[in-house]
């Protein structure tokens, strides 16, 4: 399962995204990074396996595997903020801004006429008057207001969001126009403001809020926030409604007959089936089980897709990386020479030849917490730490150096108190994290630190309560790195999972995510990632490779390697003629 951070949707910096070199088959055709139905994506990776809707079969059904359940309908929540829930939404809830497969910003032009920065801290929002809630309720200023509200540190203290970077700068939200405008005013500028209301950051009804909570008060915010939360959806702002919902089985979607949008749906039903072993995933699509999937890549699903005929696939290169984390709840880890110790003592390149670079050659080292190879303001802020090296006697001088006994046997802090046992957790079904585990575990053996490893089959429940001392898992990111630093590290965002805290590094990050010359702000946030990773509390891994695969039948799915994944125009999904 792949946690996602804030849907922020920045327009400057970002450049194509980049495809991974992996030989891929079961379509005929294509290069070595796209096959089939793909085989165009390298080159046109917006249009790739386009059918327009008038060249489609009429009705039938699309069923799309994901990996994890969903367990909380609460996108924007801490622990709804998991990339199955934000694939889900992408069906029913609206927003303004949405990120393409080449990671690049669009205005939702079903929903909205213009979004316009007019000022640098005002920005007007203008909404087709025949966007509507599924009930009928037009889609309105009330609802970017609710939005504001429930993201908001003082209008709903209560609300545990995912996080709060760039709410704290709004003042106000009002409605005009009979409510199809709404205008939203800033205390300062803030740089990724199209992260505002996206597709991360949904809309969700406000008339339907109101229904579990007095919207003028925090408590009733709270209140209807925990509703959206434990609740599944009865209304949509999309080209989708839900249908049913089966705990831990599927999530079935029907057309929306209030669907305001350019394309209409032409699927009877769009099922998203929960297949919680990925390596059943590659079996259900050859037995028409499901006709989509889009599983963390494994080298014996990938060889196993090789195999089978009428399949298209697509790698790419996008917004995920792998990354270590530690609980810094855990008091022997709140020692940073312990923390330095155990990240030195990783081994970054012989984790991606033993996991990925079995079927990836591409895949490298990520030497930034901020920015990924592809974006303006990469910069290899790790090699100075040494972070990730494999340098073991290098990480035994640095605890010996601290005052730490039984180096390589059995580790003892300073105060001659032994460093406890720690678990390392991983989501369950993984096989490529349960090595990274394992792989870690090893390490961590040199230095004398016992670590077991422990599967979770609920990431996001798991790290919101902190129940784990080291977990391996992904982000799942936009192009606005301002504002997904933000969401990641600041000490008061609710995705600071491991609870780092750093005043300096919060003064940089609320500086640069507000900051109007993007060079400055680039600096500040190559500044306080030097900071967070001499601090050792997040190591980075990989830039992670995502794999798309589907029946030659299904067209309009294309890979789309950010927050959105490919439900992101879920309502274009369709079936070719005969397929």
């Amino acid at each position: 399962m792949r946690i996602k951070a804030a849907a922020a949707v920045a327009v400057a910096g970002v450049s194509a995204l980049l495809l991974s070199a992996c030989g891929v088959g079961g379509g005929g055709g294509g290069s070595a990074t796209a096959s089939g139905n793909f085989a165009d994506c390298p080159a046109n990776v917006n249009t790739c396996n386009a059918v327009p809707a008038d060249q489609l079969q009429r009705g039938g059904t699309i069923t799309f595997a994901i990996e994890k359940n969903i367990p909380n309908w609460n996108v924007v929540s801490a622990d709804g903020n998991v990339f199955e829930t934000g694939m889900a939404t992408q069906a029913y809830l609206p927003a303004a801004f949405k990120t393409q497969p080449d990671l690049k910003l669009a205005l939702n032009t079903d929903l909205m006429v213009s979004a316009d920065l007019v000022n640098p801290t005002t920005i007007v929002y203008k909404i087709k008057p025949e966007a509507v809630w599924s009930d009928g309720t037009p889609i309105s200023a009330q609802d970017f207001i609710y939005a504001w509200k429930m993201q908001s540190p003082a209008r709903c203290p209560d609300c545990s969001t995912a996080g709060n970077g760039g709410w704290e700068l709004v003042q106000n939200v009002t409605a005009s126009d009979g409510g199809k405008t709404a205008t939203m005013t800033l205390s300062k500028p803030f740089t990724d403001w199209q992260n505002y209301f996206s597709s991360g950051q949904p809309l969700y009804p406000a008339h339907i809020a109101a229904q579990h909570g007095d919207l003028n008060t925090p408590q009733g915010v709270a209140a209807s926030f925990d509703w959206f939360g434990k609740n599944p959806p009865t209304y949509s702002g999309g080209p989708y409604v839900v249908e049913r919902w089966q705990d831990n089985q599927a999530l079935t979607l029907a057309p929306n007959p209030r669907w305001y949008g350019a394309t209409k749906p032409t699927l009877d039903k769009l099922i998203m089936r929960v297949i919680t072993d990925a390596t059943q995933e590659p079996i259900a699509l050859q037995n028409n089980e499901v006709q989509v999937i889009y599983p963390q890549p494994q080298v014996d699903i990938v060889q196993q897709l090789q195999q089978i005929p009428n399949v298209s696939q697509q790698q790419q290169l996008g917004l995920t990386w792998e990354h270590y984390d530690l609980n810094l709840r855990n008091p022997a880890l709140q020692d940073k020479a312990l923390r330095q110790a155990m990240f030195t003592a990783v081994n970054r390149q012989d984790i991606i030849a033993k996991t990925v670079g079995q079927f990836n050659p591409e895949v490298g080292p990520l030497n930034s917490l901020m920015f990924l190879p592809q974006q303006e303001g990469y910069t290899d802020n790790i090699a100075q730490t040494g972070l990730g090296s494999g340098d073991v006697e290098r990480a035994k001088k640095i605890l010996t150096d601290a005052g730490y006994t039984g180096v390589g046997q059995a580790l003892v802090a300073p105060g001659g108190k032994p460093v406890p046992a720690m678990r390392i957790r991983y989501t369950v079904g993984n096989a490529i994290r349960q090595n990274e585990s394992e792989l870690f575990a090893g390490y961590m053996r040199q230095l004398g630190i016992n670590v077991t490893v422990e599967p979770t089959d609920d990431l996001g429940t798991t790290l919101t309560a902190g129940d784990y001392d080291i977990m391996v898992f992904a982000w799942v990111q936009s192009p606005a790195p301002f504002a997904n630093a933000q969401q990641t590290f600041l000490s008061t965002s609710g995705n600071n999972f491991g609870q780092y805290k750093n005043p300096a590094t919060d003064k940089l990050l609320t500086e640069a995510a507000s900051s109007v010359d993007k060079a400055a702000a680039t600096a500040k946030l190559n500044e306080a990632d030097r900071i967070i990773l001499g601090d050792a509390y997040v190591l980075p891994l990989y830039q992670k490779p995502v794999l798309l695969a589907t029946q030659n039948g299904v067209a309009n799915v294309r890979s789309n390697a950010s927050l959105n994944g490919p439900m992101y125009n879920a309502g274009e999904w369709g079936l070719r003629t005969g397929g």
